[in-house]
């Protein structure tokens, strides 16, 4: 058995892969950037027949994009996720039909009211990002209804890991207080620590993606835990950890506008295939303390 992973360098990637290797299942890399993987672009469709003609891969999944909803990135954001998406789907339509393909989604594309967002929720087009996820959900269903393709979309909801980059506010702050500890006197600038999330593990995840992709009753599913924590609470978690007082490091920007008041899933689908999320909000914390 051989999976085709596009997107590796990333947490996602890097955690399917560690999970697929424990199974025996042969892994091929994909990264445009980084590490010992196989260096292409996934929006170059020479590129993706090739390698997907050459493998033959049972798997494949799509992890590939620029995770920002910044206008900005509107192209890199088209490219990468929609464009993408349609050439791994033509190269399995014509070259490797019986593949089961995952595609990541996001739960930054569904309409969001302040409830819990599950399957039903509607798609509402409020970022370049948001508009080519819900173009590769559209390209995904296609293919399947179409020409039968076992295109799968698994809608992440927000999940953190040591991998994480520090663009990302909870690894930020995690190392502003790992350097705290170390005898830094720096302040931490943040915006609406009120804000509500959830707060997952990539490596539990990716073995929902993994339970997905190995039934054919469900096709898309909501991935996430269904509980929803303040930025605040992650906040004073890692000082509590350092017995530091987080008022003394913080520093709110009461200008700063928040994408979302609260953003959590209802993940009842997936629970009923059978995955559970193992690791919660505060041994994500411990977890992402420890191993910097």
């Amino acid at each position: 058995m051989k999976a085709l992973i596009f997107g590796i360098s990333g947490q996602d990637g890097y955690y399917l892969s560690e999970l697929l290797q424990t199974i025996n299942i042969d892994v091929v890399g994909v990264s445009r950037s980084q590490g010992d993987w196989i260096r292409g672009d996934v929006a170059d469709f020479v590129f993706v027949e090739a390698l997907i003609k050459t493998h033959q891969p049972n798997y494949i999944f799509d992890f590939a994009a620029n995770s920002t909803i910044q206008h900005s990135a509107l192209f890199d954001n088209h490219k990468t996720i929609s464009t993408g998406t349609l050439n791994i789907l033509e190269c399995v339509r014509l070259h490797c039909p019986t593949a089961r393909v995952f595609l990541s989604g996001s739960a930054m594309q569904f309409k969001n009211e302040g409830l819990p967002i599950d399957e039903r929720t509607p798609f509402e087009a409020s970022s370049p990002y948001s508009v080519a996820r819900i173009q590769s959900v559209y390209a995904g269903r296609y293919y399947r209804s179409a020409f039968g393709l076992k295109v799968y979309v698994g809608y992440f909801f927000n999940h953190d890991s040591p991998l994480r980059s520090e663009k990302h506010v909870n690894q930020k702050i995690i190392r502003s207080v790992k350097r705290i500890a170390n005898g830094s006197t720096e302040k931490l600038e943040l915006g609406n620590i009120d804000v509500r999330k959830e707060f997952n593990y990539a490596g539990d995840v990716v073995k929902a993606v993994w339970t997905l992709i190995n039934q054919d009753t469900v096709f898309e599913a909501i991935i996430g835990s269904g509980e929803a924590h303040s930025i605040q609470e992650w906040v004073e978690y890692c000082f509590k950890k350092i017995n530091r007082n987080w008022e003394d490091y913080i520093i709110i920007d009461h200008d700063f506008t928040p994408d979302y008041n609260i953003l959590v899933s209802n993940p009842e689908l997936i629970r009923s295939l059978g995955w559970q999320p193992k690791v919660d909000f505060y041994k994500l914390a411990d977890i992402m303390m420890e191993t910097l």
